[in-house]
């Protein structure tokens, strides 16, 4: 990791005898750009090649816990239908009467 930290503390092109400043600060941005690029290239590699084991323990209890609300939600909903009274039909549907269809 010593080449790592070398692009990011000096500039290599700096002394190069056919830049000009501007030129070998450009250059610098991009080899530092390469190397954060590879660095988070080696990160990604890690990070695909197996499970988070912390993280699948957290999404379990996440579920879990999901997985209650879901059923107290269902049961609550039902439990506001059950409340409600029960309306008496006289000749078919409930909204038969408001029908104001034109024939």
């Amino acid at each position: 990791m010593s080449g790592t930290a070398d692009v990011f503390d000096a500039n290599p092109y700096e002394s190069h005898p056919s830049l000009t400043a501007l030129e070998a600060n450009v250059l610098w941005e991009y080899a530092k750009l390469s190397q954060h690029v590879k660095d988070l290239t080696v990160t990604t590699r890690q990070l695909s090649e197996g499970p988070d084991e912390n993280l699948i323990a957290r999404l379990r209890v996440l579920e879990r816990k999901m997985g209650l609300v879901l059923t107290l939600f269902k049961a609550s909903v039902w439990g506001v239908i059950n409340e409600q009274p029960v309306q008496e039909i006289e000749g078919g549907y409930a909204y038969a009467m408001d029908d104001t269809t034109q024939r």
